[in-house]
């Protein structure tokens, strides 16, 4: 068996299990520095005296996550960073520190990698990020990996809280970056130039939910993770995670009419299985979820619930109570 038929998650699936045989189920306190959140969450997270240390990591590839015709350097700068504020958002907390690993091949422009760094200053203003340094090596293919940590305070959130009972919900609209990348692709719909400069918009500089974040966990909702890979995906993570199932009812789910616009046909498909949104998804309590909704904003959205069932099981309910199909989507490296 290769990596392309195990699959992404899969594989790493294969590689906690290995990971955790070697030190058992959650690790000792290493040099006294207690782990709060093992491998398999959105973050890893270890006290260190009276607070709480978050680390993230993500890469971009070019040709696999990115063009330089569908998000320009600059751009790209923003949407590495943000990938990796999201996740930090997805636990709760606040951003920290940054290293940057840098894979270029020796004809990269100077001034590619000038718009880059821009890219991810520019975020970093905004969420209170500093780079502080990393490394540079030579690449037959461009690649930009970022670390990241950041500081917890109260509760974590978490992808293993979610228990029967609770609703779902996402804090924001969903597909709006996939449908930007497919017009990039397509030429764009020149009879929806507004939904087009959006969408595109929203591909190329996700905003990452902090604000959102922190308020849900002061709260006190627990079940959390950010929308990375699409919407059913993510839910199905969640759910694995936590031992449970979940039901979502399609119609629910909250879209941006620039999308309608745009792709009346399509948009569902957008909003199910597209990535990269970063909106963050969460289960709690319906009477937390009824009380946090209005903290959030206007376009938030209940979306579902949280059942028992077959762990990782996501059901799509139709307007009259009826199973519909799930459509293919999400992302998977390996696929």
């Amino acid at each position: 068996m290769n990596v392309g038929e195990l699959g992404e998650f899969g594989l790493i699936r294969r590689l906690i299990q290995r990971v955790q045989k070697e030190r058992g189920t959650l690790a000792k306190a290493p040099r006294g520095f207690e782990l709060l959140v093992d491998i398999g969450d959105d973050t890893t997270a270890w006290r260190v005296g009276d607070a709480v240390e978050l680390f993230t990591t993500d890469t971009v590839v070019e040709g696999v996550h990115f063009t330089p015709e569908t998000t320009p350097w600059r751009d790209l700068g923003w949407k590495v960073m943000a990938a990796n504020v999201s996740d930090i958002a997805a636990m709760g907390g606040l951003p920290l520190y940054a290293l940057i690993t840098l894979g270029l091949p020796p004809d990269t422009a100077v001034s590619s990698i000038d718009d880059l760094y821009e890219g991810m200053l520019e975020l970093g203003r905004e969420y209170g990020v500093e780079i502080l340094g990393g490394d540079v090596v030579r690449s037959p293919v461009a690649f930009i990996t970022v670390s990241l940590t950041g500081v917890g305070e109260g509760e974590l959130l978490r992808r293993s809280a979610a228990r029967p009972g609770d609703r779902v919900a996402v804090t924001g609209w969903l597909g709006s970056s996939a449908g930007g990348l497919e017009l990039m692709k397509s030429g764009g719909t020149p009879s929806a130039e507004k939904a087009t400069e959006y969408l595109k918009g929203m591909h190329r500089r996700p905003r990452p939910c902090i604000a959102q974040g922190r308020m849900l966990s002061q709260q006190g909702v627990r079940a959390a993770m950010d929308v990375s890979d699409g919407l059913l995906d993510d839910l199905g993570k969640m759910c694995e995670a936590s031992g449970v199932a979940a039901r979502v009812e399609r119609d629910l789910v909250p879209v941006h009419p620039a999308l309608k616009e745009a792709f009346p046909q399509r948009y569902l498909e957008f909003a199910l299985g597209g990535g990269e949104d970063y909106q963050l998804l969460f289960a709690a309590a319906p009477a937390l979820v009824a009380r946090v909704m209005p903290l959030l904003p206007p376009f938030a959205a209940v979306i579902g619930d949280i059942v028992e069932g077959e762990p990782g099981e996501v059901t799509l309910i139709g307007p009259q109570g009826e199973e519909i199909p799930l459509p293919r989507g999400g992302w998977d490296h390996f696929a």
